[in-house]
């Protein structure tokens, strides 16, 4: 089973940037593509970026391309998503998941594990 735990959230001001991590723990966690997931007050949880088992493939939404970096370091057993540019529509609670997939997708629905989440505000 893999564990997930997500850090880094907080309060920035527009245009800032902030560092997102998520903490792999459980068998073989390598072996899971990661994704960043967002949901903001009354709105449906959405893909932000999503990573394959080796990294070298990456997905972005629209809303966030040329703004998010998101990349892993395996010998670590970490995943971060650089957020630079920040809006306040970015604001949200940000959760790390994780699927079991050679292929790489980032909907909401395939994600087996996820984080406790950590909360990103977006405000001057």
């Amino acid at each position: 089973q893999l564990q997930l735990v997500e850090s880094g959230g907080g309060l920035v001001q527009p245009g800032g940037s902030l560092r997102l991590s998520c903490a792999a723990s459980g068998f073989r966690s390598a072996n899971y593509a990661i994704g960043w997931f967002r949901q903001a007050p009354g709105k449906e949880r959405e893909g932000v970026s999503c990573i394959s088992v080796s990294g070298g493939s990456t997905f972005y939404a629209d809303s966030v391309k040329g703004r998010f970096t998101i990349s892993r370091d395996n010998a670590k057993k970490m995943v971060y998503l650089q957020m630079n540019s920040l809006k306040p529509e970015d604001t949200a609670i940000y959760y790390c998941a994780g699927e079991r997939s050679v292929l790489l997708r980032c909907t909401p629905g395939t994600y087996d594990y996820w984080g406790q989440g950590t909360q990103v505000t977006v405000s001057s």
